[in-house]
């Protein structure tokens, strides 16, 4: 039979398999102690033998163990000491004091300029700059692994950084584009799951799925010291390793973020697009369609290594507390990645052995293709990138509702954390500086709060606040309502136009997490009634 798989309105060709299930069999190299590296670099390509391979620092081939966090980290600085195309940056600190890292690969001429060029970044934010699209070095950003026994995704980034350090073919490319790899997501969760399966695994493999090796014991590597998941905190920033993270977004504003996971052994490979008909009102459609022409180059990639996949079937755009999602409401383009799991080294499936190895070079691959994608799009991508904030921009003024008010009199550390969970978002929020009434509720002085909506995160502001209760889809993969305020059990409401004298507000300071992303944003300066808000006598 041939394996077919529609969708984007285009055929998908996957490989040609006849007889038995057994040919089905998702084969790596025989025994994953003698993987070449070549297993998964792709052909043609020449590589600075300056540049270390993988297992000259780490000991082992890719695939052969599973690195743990120390060891990826350890090998991404050995990149950026051997090159002038790395520069390793360390963005923060998780519950276990491990460094959250971020490794940018450029031209050299941009890495010596990466301060100019990050807050040059805020221009996509201005709808009045003028920004040559096709002349500015595009932000590619990976996130791997944020649920640490998904370890396939970290394992790959090491080969990313490899091949995007070393490779000669790619270095012309690499002028128009700043990749930016963050290694795991999860440091701790991953050095705690790379610690149980290599303590379990044995010489001779065992596929059999009730062997120790794939039984990892609770609580997992999935979250992370408190065993968290982080892929739900994009949007409530409540742990460490998700309010660095979030800073370091809206410090760069990347133009395309990449999120690696792991689903069910059972299944092949995804990429999104998700199910047409659970995406977000709120993420412009042209969001579905630049998703859509990159995951072409995604379908080449894994014919060429003859690997299985689909895409439209699974997963949604919805909530915005994943790492897929919540760039996509803030004018980039989130893309998921889901990779069928060995969860060790080797198990077996229904499509026969899956071994590490073969998850590790999907994950990999798909890393290659998007960076081709976004060499060929990249002026595409950034008008549309500066166009969903000007267009944010004209929806705020279009909006009669013009703020929203939130307090909690009896717990104001309520409300306080909200408006500072709202703050790492590149939000201006400000304080009350004397009591008000609102439609008949009371609001105190420095126990409640406003934010406008004539921001640039105009967007992500009405996802916080605003109640949706119709659905075009009532299926979800996960989260379908978070209305904030409600989530906070603080009094709120919008602000219309016709509230002319609002109250004497002052901002609200930024604390050290958020300062990053408040440089970022323009300041309001003033409000009045000819522009349509309500006036606010700033303190």
């Amino acid at each position: 039979m041939r394996f077919t798989i529609i969708g984007f309105g285009f055929l998908l060709l996957g490989l040609s398999f006849f007889g038995s299930g057994a040919l089905l069999a998702q084969f790596g190299p025989a025994e994953t102690a003698d993987i070449p590296l070549d297993y998964y670099l792709p052909e043609g390509y020449r590589y600075d033998p300056n540049v270390p391979r993988p297992e000259e620092i780490l000991g082992f081939q890719v695939g052969e163990w599973h690195a743990d966090y120390g060891q990826a980290l350890r090998y991404l600085e050995a990149l950026a000491a051997s090159s002038e195309r790395a520069e390793l940056r360390v963005i923060g600190q998780t519950h276990e004091k491990r460094p959250q890292v971020v490794l940018f690969i450029s031209s050299p001429e941009n890495i010596r300029k990466l301060d100019s060029l990050q807050s040059s970044r805020k221009e996509f934010r201005n709808p009045n700059a003028s920004i040559p699209y096709a002349d500015t070095p595009l932000v590619l950003a990976a996130g791997y692994s944020v649920h640490g026994n998904e370890a396939s995704a970290l394992n790959a980034s090491l080969l990313s950084a490899y091949f995007f350090t070393a490779a000669e073919e790619v270095l012309p490319d690499l002028a128009g584009t700043i990749w930016m790899i963050d290694p795991s997501m999860n440091p701790d969760g991953s050095n705690r799951f790379a610690t149980w399966v290599n303590s379990h695994r044995s010489y001779t493999l065992n596929g059999d799925p009730q062997q120790r090796e794939l039984s990892e014991a609770w609580p997992g590597g999935r979250g992370n010291h408190y065993w968290f998941d982080l892929n739900r905190d994009w949007m409530l920033v409540q742990q460490p390793e998700s309010q660095h993270r979030v800073r370091h977004f809206q410090a760069w504003l990347p133009t395309v973020f990449l999120d690696y996971h792991e689903m069910g052994k059972n299944s092949t490979y995804f990429f999104q697009p998700g199910i047409p008909s659970r995406d977000h009102p709120l993420i412009p459609k042209e969001n579905m369609v630049l998703t859509e022409k990159i995951a072409r180059y995604h379908a080449e990639e894994l014919d060429a290594i003859g690997s299985l996949y689909y895409s439209r079937e699974s997963f949604d755009e919805y909530f915005f507390g994943y790492g897929s999602t919540y760039p996509d409401i803030q004018g980039s383009i989130g893309i998921l990645f889901e990779q069928a799991s060995s969860r060790g080294h080797l198990q077996e499936s229904s499509y026969g052995p899956l071994s590490f190895a073969f998850t590790i070079r999907n994950q990999f691959r798909t890393s290659l293709s998007t960076f081709r994608a976004v060499v060929d799009m990249r002026e595409e991508l950034h008008r549309y990138q500066h166009r969903f904030y000007r267009e944010a921009l004209q929806e705020a003024e279009a909006d009669t509702d013009k703020a929203y008010i939130f307090g909690q009199k009896e717990d104001p550390a309520r409300a306080h954390a909200l408006a500072k969970m709202i703050q790492q978002h590149a939000i201006d929020v400000y304080q009350l500086n004397e009591d008000i009434t609102v439609n008949s509720v009371s609001f105190e002085q420095e126990k409640a709060y406003i934010v406008p909506l004539n921001q640039p995160q105009y967007r992500l502001i009405k996802a916080f606040f605003e109640v949706r209760n119709t659905f075009t889809d009532s299926l979800f993969y996960d989260v379908s309502a978070w209305t904030m305020p409600m989530s906070f059990h603080v009094d709120h409401m919008a602000l219309s136009s016709r509230i002319v004298n609002l109250a004497n507000v002052s901002l609200l300071e930024d604390s050290p997490l958020c300062a990053s992303g408040a440089s970022m944003r323009p300041r309001i300066q003033s409000h009045t009634v000819s522009n349509g808000m309500p006036t606010m006598r700033h303190g």
